[in-house]
């Protein structure tokens, strides 16, 4: 399986950005697909999981201004990410699990190569 996420950037306070993810190597059917972010000197956090059905999770810092989806036909999901704020500021990486997701990083095998959204006051 391999993952690779894109769309990562520079933003100022209150901007938009949206990372987008593509899977390959693999038939994804019944895999949820999530994303998860690490800022420096803190452990990977939870963001966003969706499942093949559109059945969505987010994290608390994520809700209301983020938003998961994915296309199955591409295999590919994306983080539409609004109201940005400093504290955003990590690298993003996009991820799959099949059956079911989990709010914990290592429950995870695979990654894409993560994509740094720095988010500037």
């Amino acid at each position: 399986v391999l993952l690779q996420a894109s769309g990562g950037g520079l933003v100022q306070a209150g901007g938009s950005l949206r990372l987008s993810c593509a899977a390959s190597g693999g038939t994804f059917g019944n895999y949820f697909m999530g994303w998860f972010r690490q800022a420096p000197g803190k452990e990977r956090e939870f963001v966003a999981a969706i499942g093949w059905s559109g059945v969505t999770y987010y994290a608390d810092s994520a809700k209301g201004r983020f938003t998961i989806s994915r296309d199955n036909a591409k295999n590919t999901e994306y983080l539409q990410m609004n109201s940005l704020k400093p504290e955003d500021t990590a690298v993003y990486y996009c991820t799959v699990r099949r059956y079911s997701y989990t709010e914990q990083w290592n429950d995870y095998r695979y990654w894409g190569q993560g994509t740094l959204v720095t988010v500037s006051s």
